[in-house]
């Protein structure tokens, strides 16, 4: 299984930007993919997951600025990135979840950097 993320840069706080993950391989039809970030210095953090049958889940710190979206038939996700503040900052990684025996996978993350 293969995650490649991509749509990360530079912003300035108040943008936006929209992060992109396809995955390949193997995948089994029931899973969760995900969003976590790593700012320097800080442990990696869940930004906001979704499974194949829809519920979303967000930190606290994004609700109502980050948006999940998936397409299942392409196994490919989006996380739109709205009102981005400096403590955004971060490198962000695309996860796939799946029952034990087929594993996780993560990407190989995409910087993302809030700044005036």
């Amino acid at each position: 299984v293969r995650l490649v993320e991509s749509g990360g840069g530079l912003v300035q706080p108040g943008g936006s930007l929209r992060l992109s993950c396809v995955a390949s391989g193997s995948i089994f039809s029931y899973n969760v993919m995900a969003w976590y970030r790593q700012a320097p210095g800080k442990q990696r953090e869940l930004v906001a997951s979704m499974t194949t049958s829809g519920p979303t889940n967000y930190a606290d710190s994004v609700k109502g600025r980050f948006t999940i979206s998936r397409d299942n038939a392409n196994n490919t996700m989006w996380l739109q990135m709205d009102s981005l503040k400096p403590e955004d900052t971060a490198v962000y990684y695309c996860k796939l979840e799946m029952p034990i025996t087929y594993g996780s996978y993560w990407g190989q993350g995409t910087q993302v950097t809030v700044s005036s």
